[in-house]
């Protein structure tokens, strides 16, 4: 890899007195950062010619993929057609995106409304839970990320996240299950128990006993993929419904057989959503945010909202390709192979190397916890070295979790055999150079 050059340098300087001064220092690959000057599939180069094999997808958005082919035509063809005409008119690749999303999705899970980001498919489910129920509070985990709107910042449970100082009151949170770190000694079950009764007593508590909805994403994305135990929402569902609740899923990052074997994260827990929320790698990077919803829900809704890019007919093509590309391919099963590879490297590196404390995740969708060795202790610059470590050797990984020493493994749902293989080859030959 050649070292950062002029070109950079000049768009770094550019972005420091054009752009917002916190954008500056999320430089979440390395040391420097990244200018982008093309991407293709599974690589991205940079303006300095050298190429990566990108193993994040831009926060697991490219889901199949940079400008994948299929996708890219598609796009280019509904903008000779119609660019946009906001929800005032109908739009059939519109209606055929809903119809997708109301066969994929589990249970009775029909209506859709579209928006143009994660943060805005989550305000939908909030204001949705609220006009059914009639009730206001709102209980969701600790670690959480939900966007950064004021309220999602009061969804989101990282205090680093929060800007502004003004919260929402009616939202709360509980504690999250972390299987890594439950009290040591006990046993995956009685930690299940102690979760249900944490959460029983919370509504007895904090509530006065009616909420709006619980919402929890199957595995936390920027919580550093943390995964539910898998009969917590069976558990926990009987509660919030007692509540006049209902169950809200965000799968912005699980979605779209990111996690293997389904279509939706959730499908592993069993259990149905009443409401459902997708943004990221529905569209392939795409500005795209979705809330499906069952049809009592959305009936309830009955005063006037619109979103003027929701269903934007370009927005909407990109989206139709990409669930089409994923079913013609049955890139869950794909998800799944592949995620087994990666987890079972992953599993052997963290025996390996004492500083993993754990590794955890579903599908394609997998990671690291960097520790002090012999502690739980969290190690962020461990994880910051990782990743320094992995782009240098020309590897694209991420991070998260609530003290950012997570690292955060994500693949394109099409990623090959031959693609798996060489990326663990960097990524051992990363850990081995920060060991």
């Amino acid at each position: 890899m050649t070292s950062t050059a002029s070109k950079t340098q000049d768009l770094r300087e550019r972005q420091q007195k054009y752009l917002i001064p916190s954008l500056s220092s999320m430089l979440y690959y390395g040391d420097e950062p990244i200018a982008v000057d093309h991407a293709k599939d599974q690589y991205l180069w940079d303006v300095e010619g050298n190429r990566y094999l990108d193993f994040f997808g831009g926060i697991l958005t490219v889901s199949i993929g940079h400008c994948n082919d299929e996708v890219v035509a598609a796009t280019v063809e509904q903008m000779k057609r119609t660019g946009h005409t906001s929800t005032l008119y109908l739009n059939e690749i519109t209606l055929k995106v809903a119809e997708k999303i109301a066969e994929i999705t589990p249970g009775r899970l029909q209506h859709s409304f579209f928006s143009n980001s994660g943060t805005e498919a989550d305000e939908t489910a909030l204001m949705a839970a609220r006009v059914y129920t009639g009730n206001t509070d709102i209980i969701a985990l600790r670690h959480a990320y939900s966007g950064r709107s004021s309220a999602m910042m009061s969804m989101t449970a990282h205090s680093n996240w929060k800007l502004g100082g003004v919260y929402d009151g009616t939202i709360k949170h509980v504690r999250s299950p972390n299987m890594y770190r439950r009290p040591d000694g006990m046993s995956e079950a009685a930690y299940l128990d102690f979760l249900v009764e944490d959460f029983e007593d919370f509504l007895a508590t904090c509530t006065d006993g009616k909420i709006a909805a619980f919402m929890a994403e199957p595995i936390q994305g920027v919580g550093g993929f943390g995964v539910v135990p898998k009969d917590y929402f069976k558990r926990i569902l009987p509660l919030v419904k007692a509540a006049g609740g209902v169950l809200i899923i965000d799968e912005v990052q699980t979605g779209w057989g990111r996690t293997g074997r389904y279509w939706c994260g959730i499908e592993h827990w069993g259990v149905e959503p009443d409401i459902m929320t997708f943004a990221k790698g529905i569209a392939n990077g795409a500005p795209v945010g979705c809330t499906v919803m069952t049809p009592e829900i959305a009936e309830a809704m009955g005063g006037l909202t619109l979103s003027t890019y929701g269903g934007n007919p370009v927005s909407m093509a990109q989206a139709y390709a990409t669930i089409q590309y994923i079913e013609k391919h049955k890139l869950w099963e794909n998800a799944e192979t592949q995620g087994d590879s990666l987890r079972a490297y992953m599993d052997d590196q963290g025996a390996k190397h004492d500083f993993i404390g754990d590794v955890r995740g579903m599908g394609l969708m997998q990671a690291f916890e960097m520790v002090h060795p012999g502690t739980k202790t969290p190690d962020p610059a461990r994880a910051n070295a990782l990743i320094q470590a992995a782009r240098k050797r020309g590897l694209l990984i991420g991070k998260g979790g609530r003290y950012g020493n997570v690292n955060r493994i994500a693949p394109h749902l099409n990623v090959s055999a031959d693609d798996m293989t060489k990326g663990l080859e960097l990524l051992g030959q990363s850990l081995a150079d920060i060991a």
